[in-house]
């Protein structure tokens, strides 16, 4: 097996590889988005997607990372059901308009961190694998809070501890062990490769 299949982005991969991919993490984007959980406290449903958007980011690398999330939300934005289940959101546009919008529209961001800390071998070890990951979840965390203080629906009304109370403490332990699982792969796929 080549080391250059732990790095998708490398330059060394064919086209049609690095495209065939990055619509595969943006499949898997979609599909951990299906597995939802609608928690009564807060409009933002616990996903897997953050684990998926980072551990493609360190797959891809920085540039097919970020396109993979870029795909994922134009799928999204043109109505393909790629988004988590809302029971006061259609699918479409109007999703990034809503409580989650800015998380969504972070992770071209974290998927670009986390690659670009990837290239850099930070995916090499578990320790520096899980810093990768834990930049890229923070880039998702902040556009999330951000997006909730100052631009969700109630923005106005909200202050940013009421952001964080919906929006942060619910989910930073469970994303945490979510990163610090998905840390563990590319070290291994490094091993197994013999680099």
């Amino acid at each position: 097996m080549d080391a250059a299949l732990v790095s998708v982005d490398a330059t060394n991969v064919s086209t049609p590889l690095k495209l065939a991919a990055t619509l595969f993490v943006m499949v898997a984007t979609a599909a951990a988005a299906q597995i939802s959980v609608p928690l009564p406290f807060t409009p933002i449903p616990f996903t897997f997607q953050p684990m998926v958007v980072l551990l493609g980011g360190a797959m891809l690398g920085p540039r097919l990372g970020m396109l993979s999330q870029v795909c994922y939300l134009a799928a999204g934005v043109a109505g393909l059901p790629v988004f988590a289940a809302s029971p006061d959101l259609p699918q479409g546009a109007a999703r990034l308009l809503g409580p989650s919008g800015g998380y969504l529209m972070a992770y071209p961001l974290a998927a670009f961190a986390t690659g670009f800390l990837a290239r850099r071998a930070f995916d090499r070890r578990y320790l520096t694998s899980v810093v990768a990951m834990a930049i890229g979840l923070a880039i998702v965390f902040a556009g999330g809070i951000t997006w909730l203080t100052l631009f969700a629906p109630g923005a106005d009304a909200r202050s940013l501890q009421a952001a964080l109370s919906v929006g942060f403490y619910p989910f930073v332990v469970a994303d945490l062990v979510k990163i610090c699982l998905a840390a563990t792969v590319m070290p291994i796929a490094w091993r197994l490769l013999g680099n």
